[in-house]
């Protein structure tokens, strides 16, 4: 029987597939296209999109189908690139504000079409920079940001309300996120259209990065906070980036990354519906993070199931009806985990490789790692090599001018088919840990197998031994990375890396000191007081932490209020 659900046609029958590309047609022919040469080098004419010829017949069609359609293994758009191409966004943050700022306008000048900000350990872990536990970190893998004032410099300059702006942050998520509208405020933009990400998703922290700051719990009622809070408030802006990256970087293989990913997402999706969400109207506001590894094909694959898994799920598990709520949107990062100290130029060939997976993969942004990542922050001239990668790729290699163009590949696809079905799997396994659907769930059953497996330890020793699997293959020789195992005779030197003096450290603890002395002590006084209150109570905290920012309050303060009532989370010991 034909399934017309969002005007899709199931069936790989001569006349479905026909009605597909007439389906395809129409919305291409409605779309906006960019005014660009979409001809080959030789000056061939292209098509926007290829498939199957007139008449033939493709035993299921319906799960590659068309651009633009569910699906969506294609892709979101029926016109691919030639619509709109990816955003070229680089991730970066080092030392002060001021520093990073500087930074940032270069990435702009040189092609960037939004910031992505990177924060110091301190920072990440919710604590100033005169904290005895920032000893050391302040300002070296990130920014340093102890409260407004620090925002206000770093997008000094910047107009917040033409910027998308992307902050690659989780447990002190929802805080920072805060100094960041309180300095649009100062900026005279109306926060209701600003555009961007947060990242936000704590599942992940759990699973693979450890950067958490309370239990699972109060950090789910925080993220909940944010999902209404931006729904009602700020709807272009995505509360929650769903992340993949760190899971894979810390050696989950392609299949685990993406099941794992899209677990925590329909986890999200559960926590939306839970406190009586519309899911059509915060489902768009989802989007998603993973990484690009070395694996080609498995990469492109990877991507394209991702669609076609949540797309599905969103329709017919949880209930989406439009399409927006369906779509599976995505940055994407090259594989820092795959850079090598040993002969770093050949750092230039993985990422460029790397980047090339995650364009055909159809990524809607990417950032392209420097050369120099393993070693340190990049310099000036790496994070431009960075950069011109993504150029050429889009200005040269006419990888924008076709949409999916690998799509109908028998390896391609018989590759998304086996690791859709493996995602499918290990979900099932998922929610069988949290009691499946017959058992009493609070949030959902995705969420409750979630924090069973992060409880018991499911997806560290997953993960772990799969890193295991890795290295043993590596040493073994049956893997091979250039200039570590293979091909190590060289005439590189040594690089020149850009290094974080520790005066960076004792300037920003000196100004914090000064903006300290110089603020209204009773009115933050009065705002953690209202904070801690809230968060007592059964009230959306986001507006009481923008509050606190207003009047200076610190990052350390604002996170240390509400642990006082969230407690602490402490990970249990295995071996």
């Amino acid at each position: 029987m034909a399934n017309t659900t969002n005007g899709t046609t199931d069936g790989g029958g001569a006349a479905d597939i026909e009605a597909g590309r007439e389906r395809w047609q129409r919305r291409y022919d409605a779309a906006r296209k960019r005014d660009a040469d979409f001809t080959s080098l030789s000056g061939r004419t292209l098509q926007p999109v290829y498939g199957p010829p007139p008449g033939a017949e493709v035993p299921g069609f319906e799960r590659i189908g068309w651009p633009g359609e569910f699906p969506f293994t294609r892709g979101l758009y029926p016109t691919g690139y030639r619509g709109r191409a990816w955003t070229i966004r680089q991730f970066a943050g080092f030392g002060n504000a001021r520093q990073t700022n500087e930074r940032y306008k270069m990435i702009l000048a040189s092609g960037g079409g939004g910031l992505s900000v990177a924060f110091d350990m301190p920072t990440l872990m919710g604590h100033d920079s005169d904290s005895p536990h920032a000893l050391g970190e302040v300002g070296h893998c990130g920014v340093a940001v102890d409260s407004v004032a620090d925002m206000d410099l770093l997008f000094d300059g910047i107009p917040l309300g033409e910027t998308t702006t992307s902050m690659t942050i989780s447990g002190p998520a929802v805080p920072a996120f805060c100094m960041y509208l309180v300095a649009a405020e100062r900026q005279g933009v109306d926060i209701g259209t600003l555009n961007g990400t947060l990242q936000t998703d704590i599942f992940k922290e759990y699973i693979a990065q450890k950067e958490w700051l309370y239990p699972p719990e109060p950090q789910l009622r925080l993220i909940g906070d944010l999902m209404e809070y931006c729904a009602e408030n700020i709807p272009a802006y995505k509360p929650l980036s769903v992340s993949g990256y760190h899971i894979r970087e810390a050696g989950a293989t392609a299949a685990q990354e993406l099941a794992y990913t899209l677990a925590d997402g329909f986890g999200y999706v559960e926590l939306g519906l839970s406190r009586g969400l519309d899911i059509d109207s915060f489902a768009p506001g989802l989007s998603f993070f993973f990484d690009a590894h070395i694996d080609f094909f498995e990469e492109i694959a990877k991507f394209r199931a991702a669609r076609r898994i949540w797309a599905r799920w969103m329709r017919d598990v949880y209930g989406a009806k439009s399409e927006k709520s369906q779509w599976l949107r995505f940055h994407t990062q090259t594989a820092g985990v795959s850079l090598t100290a040993q002969q770093p130029y050949n750092n230039v060939v993985r990422t460029a490789v790397e980047a090339l997976a995650a364009v055909l993969g159809g990524t809607n942004s990417l950032h392209t790692n420097a050369l120099d990542e393993t070693l340190a922050l990049p310099t000036e001239q790496a994070a431009e090599i960075a950069l011109r990668t993504q150029a050429v790729l889009m200005e040269e290699t006419g990888v924008v001018n076709v949409a999916d163009p690998l799509g109908g590949s028998w390896y391609l696809e018989a590759l998304t088919d086996e690791i859709e079905a493996e995602a499918e799997q290990i979900f099932a396994h998922i929610r069988r840990m949290g009691g499946g659907e017959g058992a009493e769930h609070t949030i959902g059953p995705m969420t409750s197998g979630i924090l069973a497996g992060i409880e018991n330890g499911y997806f560290s020793s997953e993960i772990a031994e799969s890193a295991f699997q890795y290295q043993q293959a590596l040493e073994k020789g049956e893997k091979r990375i250039v200039g570590v195992n293979s091909h190590t005779p060289t005439v590189s030197g040594e690089l020149d890396i850009l290094r974080i003096g520790h005066e960076v450290e004792h300037e920003q603890r000196r100004v914090l000191a000064e903006r300290r002395a110089a603020r209204d002590g009773a009115a933050v006084d009065r705002a953690l007081a209202a904070l801690l209150e809230g968060v007592r109570s059964e009230a959306n905290v986001v507006p009481l932490i923008m509050d606190a920012a207003r009047a200076e309050a610190t990052l350390g303060e604002i996170c240390a209020t509400m642990g006082e009532e969230f407690g602490t989370y402490t990970e249990a010991p295995r071996f």
